[in-house]
């Protein structure tokens, strides 16, 4: 029994030690955190890049429409040589042919500027929608991108502390292991022993495996991210992390905000005013155009009858354009745009309902959150103490070494499952906030503020 409670002294001292040298090994300072890894994301991350790109070409089409409204200026200049054959008769009635050459050209300037263009008006609106639109989409990404981040970080934490998990149970279970043939060899044991700790030390093994390959998989998973080495993660400080429910409590008001200010609910709503305006667009294939129009023209030998004779013309005037028949075209799109809007109104609609489902479930991460982490402390602290009271059942005589072992697993998973429910606690708030259109820099400062530095 002595050589069990000796056991249990060298798995206190061996998680001590997996602790000890994770911290040595991060010394001077840790190498990345989740702010670190958020900021470097925004600048590295090639998603975020590339909406960055397609927003600033979207940004162009609101000078592109203002143009179309703003005074047109164009020059024109020609120049021909001309080759002219003639025949005449002459005075005694004969046909007679001569040849000339001369030269020939045009300049114009003409400035024309639009008075009245339905179709222009439309189309600068749906221009400055459609950039609403593009700035609401980074300003999704970029809060996608906060999600996506801070996830990534999570798992790698989870990862890491299920590793280290592991690590301990197989110090324990092998301390366990060799007491168990030194009991068999002494007498005072029995071989079943020796094949129950063998049976979980080679479990173990196998969960010790799966937890490296989950460590690099999402490490590489953040790595992809800020497209850089990682380095050693800071990790949670739980005697720094601070439980807070939702403020204001009431889900209500967290949808409210959501319809106000998410920027998913801005994108659909810009998209919807330039639906809109593609309506007025093709709707003012029904509306006449009026230009005011100003051109000054120099022409010299415009034609055989003018060789060396040069013109000079300045002209000032309107410019009246008015549809009357296009064999149904205009209907036609007219009747398009307006099916493409009815879309985007139903579009819009679906958003909302179903941003509101998701904020009534991250608000429920967060609020119920709270509990479980609380929960779970509760239930580490409960674990443990069965785990040393099976110990010293066992070494009493009336508890088996199975159950020693499956009271240090349910130890291990309490564990697992509270930094489990710290880290979706987390990672729930940041959700919530990036749904809601809240300040989510603000919130990965302050988890950020948690971890340990």
């Amino acid at each position: 029994m002595t050589e069990i409670h000796n056991a249990f002294l060298l798995r206190q001292a061996t998680t001590r030690g997996v602790a000890l040298v994770a911290l040595l090994s991060c010394l001077p300072v840790w190498s990345l955190d989740l702010s670190q890894a958020y900021e470097t994301a925004l600048e590295q991350d090639a998603s975020i890049r590339s909406t960055r790109a397609a927003t600033d070409a979207r940004r162009e089409r609101i000078p592109q429409a203002r143009a179309q409204l703003l005074p047109n200026l164009s020059a024109n200049v020609t120049h021909n040589t001309n080759q002219l054959e003639s025949t005449s008769p002459n005075f005694l009635g004969t046909p007679v042919t001569s040849n000339s050459t001369y030269g020939s050209g045009n300049t114009s300037i003409t400035l024309r500027q639009p008075i009245f263009r339905k179709y222009q008006f439309a189309d600068y609106q749906q221009a400055q929608a459609q950039v609403d639109d593009a700035n609401a989409v980074l300003e999704r990404e970029t809060r996608n991108l906060a999600v996506r981040v801070s996830g990534a970080y999570f798992e790698a934490l989870q990862a890491g502390e299920q590793l280290t998990l592991v690590l301990a149970q197989k110090k324990t279970y092998t301390a366990q292991l060799e007491a168990a043939k030194r009991r068999y060899a002494a007498g005072a044991g029995t071989r079943t022993d020796g094949d129950e700790a063998q049976a979980a030390l080679d479990l173990n093994y196998a969960q010790e495996l799966e937890a490296r390959q989950n460590v690099d998989f999402t490490r590489r998973q953040l790595q992809a991210l800020v497209n850089g080495p990682l380095g050693n993660l800071a990790l949670l400080d739980a005697n720094k992390l601070v439980l807070a429910r939702p403020e204001p409590e009431q889900v209500e008001a967290w949808v409210e905000r959501a319809e106000a200010s998410s920027p998913e609910v801005q994108s659909l709503t810009a998209q919807l005013e330039a639906a809109r305006q593609e309506v007025e667009k093709a709707k003012a294939g029904h509306y006449p155009t009026l230009d005011a129009v100003a051109q000054w023209s120099r022409s010299e030998s415009e034609n055989v009858t003018s060789v060396n004779t040069s013109y000079t013309n300045r002209t000032v005037g309107f410019q009246l354009n008015v549809p009357i028949y296009a064999g149904g075209y205009v209907n036609s799109i007219v009747r398009q745009a307006v099916a493409d809007q009815e879309r985007a109104t139903q579009a819009l609609e679906a958003l909302r309902r179903d941003l509101g489902v998701r904020v009534h479930h991250e608000f429920r991460g967060v609020t119920e959150g709270v509990l479980k982490v609380r929960a779970m402390e509760q239930a580490v602290r409960s674990t443990e103490q069965v785990a040393i009271s099976n110990r010293r059942s066992f070494e009493a005589g009336s508890r088996t070494l199975i159950d020693t072992l499956n009271a240090e697993q349910q130890q291990t998973a309490a564990r697992r499952d509270l930094s489990q429910a710290r880290l979706i606690y987390l990672a729930s708030r940041i959700r919530l906030e990036a749904l809601t259109g809240g300040a989510t820099t603000e919130v990965i400062k302050e988890i950020n503020g948690w971890l340990q530095h």
